[in-house]
C-alpha cells in the first residue's frame, strides 16, 4: 500500500476524517496517513486499542514512535498515560496492551539504526523552553543526528518567525488550532513539508503541536 509516499512532497490529512481500518489484531484499529509497504511499511498512523486489546511480541524494524494520547498503552517495561511519549530503537522487541483502551499517534520505521537510545517521556512533568519567538515554548522529546522531536506550544495569538525546514518538517496538531499562508490545520491534523520548504506559522487560539524536524530526505 502507499499513501503520501513521495517523501518530497507536502502532505496533509485530517484524521477525524479517516475510517478506522482493521489491523491484524481485530481489537486493534487504525487510520492510516502515510504509509509505503504492505503489513511491514514505513508508516504514520493514529491507532485505537479497543479495552482489553493486546499484541503479540513483536521486533521493531527501524524504530517505533509513539505518543499516547488518550486512555493508557502498557507493555513489558510500564504503563504509558496520556502524554507520554516513547521511542524503541531498531531491534527492539515488545508485547503492548491496554487494559482501557488508548489512542496512540505512531510512527514506524523512521528511525536511524543507529540510534539505540530507549526514550519514554511523561509530558506533563517536562520542562518548556522558550521557542523561536514570543509566546511560542518547546519541549524537547528525542532527537539523533539531525534529527529532532518535540512538542511546540503556541500562545493564543503568537506568531513564529518565517523559516526553513532543512530535513524537513512533520506536524500533528495535538489540541488547538494552527495556521500558515497554506492553510488552517485543527485538532488532529497531520502536515508534511518536505526539505527545504519555508512558511510562516502562527496560532489565534493557541495551540500544542507534535513536531519531527531534520529526519526527511534533502
Amino acid at each position: 500500500m502507499q499513501l503520501h509516499p513521495d517523501l518530497h512532497q507536502r502532505a496533509v490529512e485530517l484524521v477525524h476524517n479517516l475510517p478506522w481500518l482493521a489491523s491484524p489484531e481485530p481489537t486493534v484499529q487504525r487510520r492510516m496517513l502515510e504509509r509505503d509497504g504492505e503489513e511491514v511499511a514505513r508508516a504514520t498512523s493514529v491507532v485505537r486499542y479497543l479495552p482489553g486489546a493486546h499484541f503479540p511480541s513483536h521486533e521493531h524494524g527501524a524504530g517505533e514512535e509513539i505518543f499516547v494520547l488518550e486512555g493508557t498503552l502498557g507493555d513489558e517495561l510500564g504503563e504509558y498515560p496520556a502524554g507520554t511519549y516513547l521511542r524503541n530503537p531498531t531491534g527492539s522487541e515488545h508485547a503492548p496492551w491496554s487494559t482501557t483502551g488508548c489512542t496512540l499517534f505512531v510512527k514506524l520505521r523512521q528511525l536511524d539504526p543507529a540510534d539505540q537510545t530507549r526514550v519514554v517521556v511523561d509530558t506533563h512533568t517536562g520542562t518548556w523552553l522558550p521557542g523561536r519567538a514570543p509566546g511560542i515554548d518547546q519541549l524537547p522529546l528525542a532527537g539523533f543526528g539531525d534529527e529532532h522531536t518535540g512538542l511546540v506550544r503556541f500562545a493564543p495569538a503568537a506568531h513564529s518567525t518565517q523559516h526553513q525546514h532543512a530535513g524537513g518538517e512533520e506536524i500533528f496538531v495535538l489540541s488547538g488550532s494552527y495556521a500558515d499562508e497554506y492553510g488552517h490545520y485543527p485538532t488532529g491534523t497531520w502536515v508534511r513539508s518536505p526539505h527545504g520548504s519555508i512558511h510562516l506559522p502562527y496560532s489565534e487560539e493557541g495551540c500544542i503541536l507534535f513536531i519531527k524536524t531534520g529526519h526527511l530526505p534533502r
